[in-house]
């Protein structure tokens, strides 16, 4: 009995490591597999950047991103300008609806051969019925001086950034054989609404540009892109110093993506390079001559001019961040000049490619 149940002990020791060697086998090629992965993902990785478009709402990430497209992969097709049509004149349409309100709101008249134009107007229902009728009665009414006036105040309520652009070019914009230029595009205001997202060639590396929405709403989408980024690029607008944000009309838009950046550097993005536009300093340049920045910084006592003012917000804004402050990157810049940017793009383009060699580890 003892030698049977040593025989049968030895007979499933046996077989228990004839198992074991086949799992080391299978082990083996398991292993194997997966470092053929690991190092399949890490080329990607060397060869992919990663780059997070962040900002509070109406800061001009999306024109950013657009330019970012323009200038690596070309202007946009025929075909893609027609798709912007319709959303430029929801553009227009919106923003003589908001000063026709501001009026009312002001206590401003229009002149009497205006009055049933505007009423008109505000009654005025879908962009496919956008006609050079539409676009005439909208003209007038740009030309009103209470229209005018109210328009001076657009820091007293919501407006579009593009409303003046866009009345500049009303008469080409509403001819019946219009077609959006590529300048109209990049200045057509679309609001972002979940994760979009940019690809284009940077030497050999492929860039991939992820655009978040900006409002409070979209926020807390952004944590989901938090993983494997290169580098952050921070959008900020200069000209916001004056302005409320459309989420609840009380809170200081600058204010707001104050916090916002130093939650970013501090909380989410400590060790990684962000790359500031100091934007719209196309709007901030015009608006510095005439509205002090004290409104937001009661603290400031340079000169109401483009210079000192510029440097103190940066100064500022950058001095948030508690971390290494060589990993920052400041650039003013006018998003919807493509030439500007273009310009500010060669410039960014080594300091992209060093971040993605020290998010590598090197």
């Amino acid at each position: 009995y003892q030698r049977r149940v040593r025989g049968k002990t030895s007979f499933l020791l046996n077989k228990w490591r004839m198992g074991g060697c086949v799992t080391k086998q299978k082990k083996d090629a398991t292993t194997l597999s997966i470092e053929e992965q690991l190092k399949e993902d890490k080329r990607k990785m060397e060869n992919e950047l990663k780059i997070l478009l962040l900002g509070t709402g109406e800061s001009g990430k999306s024109t950013i991103a657009k330019q970012f497209r323009i200038i690596n992969t070309g202007n946009f097709s025929v075909d893609e300008l027609k798709e912007y049509k319709r959303f430029i004149y929801e553009n227009v349409t919106s923003s003589i609806k908001a000063l026709l309100k501001a009026t009312e709101t002001f206590g401003l008249s229009l002149l009497p051969d205006n009055q049933a134009v505007g009423e008109s107007v505000k009654k005025f229902e879908g962009v496919n019925n956008y006609n050079s009728q539409v676009g005439n009665d909208i003209l007038k009414l740009w030309n009103d001086p209470a229209i005018q006036e109210a328009f001076k105040r657009s820091n007293e309520f919501p407006l579009n950034d593009n409303c003046g652009y866009l009345m500049q070019h009303i008469a080409r914009i509403s001819s019946e054989d219009y077609t959006p230029t590529q300048q109209d595009v990049v200045n057509c205001r679309v609001k972002t609404v979940g994760v979009i997202e940019t690809e284009f060639e940077l030497g050999k590396r492929r860039v991939r540009m992820v655009d978040v929405g900006g409002q409070r709403s979209e926020r807390r989408k952004w944590m989901g892109c938090f993983d494997g980024v290169t580098a952050v690029m921070f959008c900020i607008a200069l000209s916001e110093y004056d302005l409320k944000l459309r989420e609840d009309g009380t809170t200081n838009r600058m204010k707001e993506s104050f916090k916002t950046f130093e939650e970013l550097a501090n909380k989410w993005f400590p060790e990684t390079t962000i790359i500031v536009f100091l934007n719209k300093s196309d709007l901030f340049l015009e608006k510095i001559q005439r509205v002090p920045l004290t409104v937001c910084f009661q603290e400031y006592t340079g000169k109401n001019e483009f210079s000192a003012g510029c440097t103190f917000i940066r100064t500022k804004l950058l001095a948030l961040d508690k971390n290494d402050p060589e990993r920052l990157y400041p650039h003013v810049t006018c998003a919807t000049d493509t030439d500007q940017f273009r310009f500010v793009f060669n410039v960014i383009k080594e300091t992209l490619l060093q971040a993605n060699l020290k998010s590598l580890g090197f």
